[in-house]
């Protein structure tokens, strides 16, 4: 395999290579919001709110703080997103226990009912498709994914990853 001046081992994909790679991830990122947006268009809702139900159903209590930087939305768009979200009753806002101007997110039963039913479907698609491709492929599918993100989403992820969440 080619060395870079740098001394690190590369793989040369040629640009026609690399253009059907990005177009795959176009069109599997189609597939993959289908099923949730089907649900989510029944409600009026889009995939900003699908991605707050997701992350405060990972990390209850989760501060507005904290999801306008896992999502790197503006204060405005997620303000516009969590009122939606907690006036139709799939989120609850409480004031911070430590800091009594922090709001700390939870999802209601309702909202726990539909991040449900949003996952499940994303769940069936990709084990579908990593039972197809096999584990040699979802791990390097998971390299893959891993190497496209910036550094602080890189650790965000990892942090989400280490506490379980």
């Amino acid at each position: 395999m080619p060395e870079h001046s740098s001394g690190n081992s590369l793989l040369y994909l040629t640009d026609e290579q690399l253009r059907q790679g990005i177009e795959a991830m176009y069109f599997a990122y189609r597939g993959f919001t289908a099923d949730p947006d089907r649900i989510l268009g029944t409600m009026a809702y889009g995939r900003a709110h699908h991605r707050a139900i997701h992350f405060i159903k990972r990390a209850p209590g989760t501060t507005v703080t904290n999801l306008l930087a896992i999502l790197g939305v503006t204060k405005q768009s997620l303000n516009r997103v969590l009122r939606a979200l907690i006036e139709d009753g799939l989120v609850e806002s409480q004031v911070g226990s430590s800091d009594r101007r922090e709001r700390n997110l939870f999802l209601t039963e309702a909202g726990e009912a539909l991040e449900n039913r949003l996952s499940e479907a994303q769940r069936t698609r990709m084990r579908a498709a990593f039972r197809d491709a096999g584990p040699e492929a979802v791990a390097g599918f998971r390299k893959v994914l891993e190497s496209m993100m910036d550094g602080d989403m890189k650790r965000r992820y990892a942090s989400l990853r280490e506490n379980g969440q």
